[in-house]
């Protein structure tokens, strides 16, 4: 449903390429006021072409985050919505997906694959917590992982530690922020996710592919959720992918 402007809610989305652009263009669509944060002058083209604010940051960066929450909120008379989408990639990823067998992998595997999706969920949440606090009033932070958060798989151990270290930075942000009146969720993507354009990826089945759009109206599903029916948990899985309970 449509917002009048009195009405106006403004979100500020994170990683804004794929996921992240399908995420702005539904709450644009739905008459948010919304802000898009990335590192490429493409995406950020992007960002503006869906009729979003485009922001350069870092989301690893906690005093980049807070700048880039303190321009939206100055345009847009605070945040209801803070998304981090983005996809980290820190250090050496040239070796195999995950980081490789524990037994063979090196160290600056382990950094890659582990240090930098903590280190931006924690850079993220961080930032957020402190200013959700203080602009005091309700708001929803939604923190999007992979299904590495929920199991370990070999040749995977960098990539689970990572994931799950996201997933306890999360969880704990939502308990310390549940008696703000912050709703803080983890939204947990358990399949690959399929390139906004429509693109094929090589070797796997489209239908195997999680849809950036459907995801995106899941966020917005946590977004306008109330204070007596708070999800800080959410996993979506394709039906064409396996699943394990």
């Amino acid at each position: 449903m449509s917002q009048t402007e009195a009405e106006q809610r403004s979100a500020i989305v994170f990683g804004a390429r794929n996921l992240g652009r399908a995420i702005v263009e539904t709450l644009v669509a739905d008459g948010w006021a919304v802000a898009g944060v990335a590192r490429s002058q493409s995406t950020l083209e992007g960002v503006r072409e869906a009729g979003a604010l485009p922001l350069a940051a870092d989301v690893t960066d906690p005093e980049s985050v807070q700048s880039a929450l303190e321009e939206v909120s100055a345009a847009n008379g605070g945040i209801d919505l803070a998304v981090n989408a983005a996809s980290p990639y820190g250090g050496d990823r040239s070796g195999p997906f995950g980081g490789g067998p524990i037994a063979e992998a090196e160290l600056r595997a382990f950094d890659a694959w582990a240090t930098a999706p903590a280190r931006a969920a924690f850079s993220f949440l961080s930032a957020t917590a402190r200013f959700a606090i203080a602009q005091r009033r309700p708001a929803t932070l939604v923190q999007v992982t992979g299904g590495s958060a929920r199991r370990a798989m070999p040749a995977r151990g960098a990539w689970a530690a990572g994931c799950f270290g996201v997933r306890a930075l999360t969880n704990s942000a939502a308990l310390e922020l549940r008696p703000h009146g912050i709703h803080v969720a983890l939204l947990i993507v358990d399949a690959g996710i399929q390139p906004i354009t429509g693109a094929a990826r090589q070797g796997v089945s489209p239908d195997a592919l999680a849809d950036p759009r459907q995801i995106a109206e899941a966020v917005r599903f946590l977004a306008d959720q109330g204070p007596r029916a708070a999800t800080h948990e959410l996993q979506v899985t394709p039906l064409a992918e396996s699943w394990t309970p």
